[in-house]
């Protein structure tokens, strides 16, 4: 048997061992082999990372724009040269297909390309003459250093989409916290933005560590942002903790998202969309559709539909082309849907299409969970209310308009939602009543593209400004005002004794 590579950690471009003497496994999804070990880092490593970004700040964000957005169109073009190397090993390490591994790697080209507009993107405002003799300017600064706690669903897109990309070409540099399930990917992507993309040393450092060490981010004087997604109960904690630090915070959070199918909708079109959207990355996403409220009208043709489809889908190992559903990330997850699968049996709910005993032959020790249906799940059963992070489709019939709408907006969770119809009325009419932030009409999953904000609501988003879009430059810098006033001869000779605010100038 090969021996296990051993990762590092990455402070100052270069890669260390780490003194924990700590060290997590990382599986291949599909055969269960232990594909590298990483360190669980002491607080000092973290410290490290940290002072490490804070050296590079010094001169990265003093570096001109002009010649921060050419790193970043550099970075841009290693990243397309790597796009099949970078899903392979998504794939492999995660457990989504190839298709979906690609459109991770994608998502994080694109907050790349938005970048290379940040001339224009981190403009300032300004006016002159706002009163007599004086011209007042806003312009846009960097914070320091950014911390971004990663989690395990998308290795690529949310540390080198969401945190990296506005972060450093606004002048910030970074430390990320990656994933201790899914590093690999997000780690050699690293290796890239130095070998390749040639950037300065220090401007992006990477540990993987426990919540323990990681503590330090939320606390640190140095750390002047915090960017997290994961659980809404770890995101209170870093919300609550690093703002009383002073620190800015963007958490992004769970998500239970709800589709609402009225019975005027195209039902084969619909069920395509939902099977893509809940079925898709093995349920492993916050933008998810795991539960669907449906008229009782056309529940039955609904139902027996969405399970004709999903026993179609080609289930198999994540790195095959011809693969359609690829496994859960770990035996731990496995278990945990599975778990949620028996609990929603046992609230009372009806088990149409049981996903727990998958086999895939030749990847028996893969970590498959098969597609999943629950119906008749009423409201108030933990299983249609709590993120499951799992390909189970929950069914709760409704009545109407107005009893979907109602169950949907009383979940505490509201990052995205959806509705199915061919009427114009009760599509507008959803888009002003739904609390999701993110809305689909006849869309199953309802993201905007890099230049629009990923904006969840309710407990799924804790701060002020979201990720991407013009949010994400605001997050990044600091507004500074400036009024200038130069005075003439004459205006020198005069003695000077208005008062401050006054327009007598």
């Amino acid at each position: 048997m090969a021996e296990v590579k051993r990762m590092g950690y990455c402070v100052d471009g270069e890669w260390k061992q780490s003194t924990s003497g700590k060290y997590i496994s990382i599986t291949d999804s599909s055969t269960g082999e232990v594909m590298a070990e990483v360190p669980s880092c002491t607080v000092e490593e973290c410290e490290e990372a940290i002072a490490s970004a804070q050296r590079a700040f010094a001169s990265w964000s003093q570096l001109s724009m002009a010649k921060r957005v050419q790193y970043m169109f550099r970075w841009r073009d290693v990243l397309y040269a790597h796009k099949d190397e970078l899903a392979v090993l998504c794939a492999k390490e995660l457990g989504k297909t190839l298709n979906e591994a690609r459109g991770d790697v994608q998502k994080a080209i694109e907050p790349t390309e938005e970048a290379c507009a940040a001339p224009l993107l981190i403009q300032g405002s300004g006016a002159m003459q706002v009163t007599g003799g004086y011209d007042t300017t806003s312009y846009r600064f960097p914070l320091g250093v950014v911390a971004g706690i990663v989690p395990m669903n998308f290795p690529a897109m949310i540390p080198w989409g969401w945190m990296v990309p506005l972060a450093i070409v606004c002048g910030n540099t970074v430390v990320l916290k990656a994933s201790s399930q899914t590093p690999l990917t997000s780690m050699r992507m690293l290796e890239l933005f130095y070998e390749e993309a040639g950037f300065p040393k220090g401007v992006v450092n990477i540990v993987t560590t426990s919540r323990k060490e990681a503590e330090i981010f939320l606390t640190d004087p140095r750390v002047k942002a915090v960017t997290f997604v994961g659980t809404t109960g770890v995101g209170k904690h870093i919300y609550s903790t690093a703002a009383a630090h002073g620190k800015r915070v963007q958490a992004q959070c769970e998500a239970k998202n709800h589709a609402l199918l009225l019975a005027d909708a195209n039902l084969e079109a619909s069920t395509n969309a939902i099977i893509n959207s809940t079925y898709g990355c093995a349920g492993m996403r916050c933008m998810a559709l795991p539960v669907v409220c449906v008229e009782e009208s056309i529940a039955d043709a609904f139902v027996a539909l969405l399970k004709k489809k999903a026993e179609a889908l080609t289930i198999g190992c994540a790195y095959k082309e011809e693969t359609q559903l690829g496994p859960v990330v770990n035996a731990g997850h496995k278990q945990k849907v599975s778990d949620w699968i028996q609990k929603g049996v046992d609230e009372g709910a009806t088990l149409v299409l049981d996903g727990r005993k998958t086999v895939v032959k030749g990847y028996e020790n893969g970590f498959f969970v098969g597609p999943t249906i629950l119906d008749h799940v009423k409201p108030g059963m933990t299983v249609g209310d709590q993120e499951i992070f799992g390909p189970v489709t929950c069914i709760k019939r409704v009545k109407n308009y107005e009893e979907g709408i109602r169950i949907m907006n009383a979940n505490p969770f509201a990052n995205g939602s959806c509705i199915f119809t061919s009427s114009g009325y009760y599509a507008r009419k959803f888009i002003m009543d739904t609390d999701g932030g993110m809305v689909g009409v006849n869309v199953g999953i309802p993201v905007p593209s890099a230049y629009y904000p990923f904006s969840g609501n309710k407990d799924s988003f804790f701060g002020d400004l979201h990720v991407l879009g013009r949010d994400g430059v605001l997050f990044f810098t600091r507004a500074k005002t400036v009024t200038s006033h130069w005075f003439d001869e004459e205006a020198g000779k005069r003695v000077v004794g208005t008062w401050e605010g006054s327009t007598e100038q």
